[in-house]
């Protein structure tokens, strides 16, 4: 599903965040990356994304070659086959849950009707049936990562990105928000890159490995 080969990223000032990072996952498969604050995780996942551009290496997904895309070829590359869970929810205030969760697949061009039933299934499904009406200021931190679950499997990708899903809510909170993103994709059956400073996190991963600046290497 996700092939990195050989990627390089500097940063102003010429110091190199990271050099020759090789990743691959599986259809299906969840890697967790840690790292040191700085270590370069959230840039990693944008590179992936194609948010941006590394300095040499390959990005690949679903064997298609992001450095060969356009603007619009990278958009429609996300829109489609890319979901992403953020730490800081980034749910719109103005929305309800509903079109929130809706609006990956209305950037796809579905009919609204279609969209709507989509997303309040999956509202159901991370255990928020019923407050497809509600908006975000109504809703706890753990409820609002729940919509972003939510909003990020509605489209069924192949690949999930999540940039430290849990590190906004308390122990308790993180634990149960964490236990439903693990069971909602393994159902989905997508392959998952978690990045988190969090060893519990990370646990929840078929393997796990450290980013440093000489590449990724399995943790002990």
């Amino acid at each position: 599903m996700l092939n990195v080969k050989g990627l390089v990223k500097t940063v102003p000032g010429g110091r190199t965040l990271f050099a020759g990072i090789d990743l691959a996952l599986a259809p299906g498969e969840f890697v967790a990356i840690m790292g040191e604050s700085g270590a370069g995780k959230s840039t990693l996942l944008n590179l992936i994304a194609g948010l941006d551009a590394p300095d040499a290496g390959s990005v690949r997904i679903a064997d298609i070659d992001i450095a060969g895309l356009d603007d619009d070829g990278r958009t429609r590359l996300r829109r489609d086959r890319i979901g992403f869970v953020f730490q800081a929810f980034h749910v719109l205030p103005h929305l309800d849950l509903a079109h929130n969760v809706a609006l990956p697949l209305a950037l796809q061009g579905r009919e609204a009707e279609e969209s709507l039933h989509a997303a309040n299934a999956m509202l159901d499904a991370v255990g928020l049936g019923g407050r497809g009406e509600a908006y975000p200021r109504e809703l706890s931190g753990g409820e609002l990562q729940r919509v972003a679950v939510a909003r990020a499997l509605v489209h069924r990708p192949g690949l999930i990105l999540a940039d430290e899903p849990t590190g906004n809510l308390d122990p308790d909170t993180a634990a149960h928000t964490l236990g439903l993103f693990v069971n909602q994709v393994r159902d989905a059956g997508a392959a998952v890159l978690l990045v988190t400073h969090s060893a519990v996190a990370a646990a929840a991963a078929d393997r796990t490995l450290v980013l440093s600046p000489a590449g990724l290497v399995a943790r002990g």
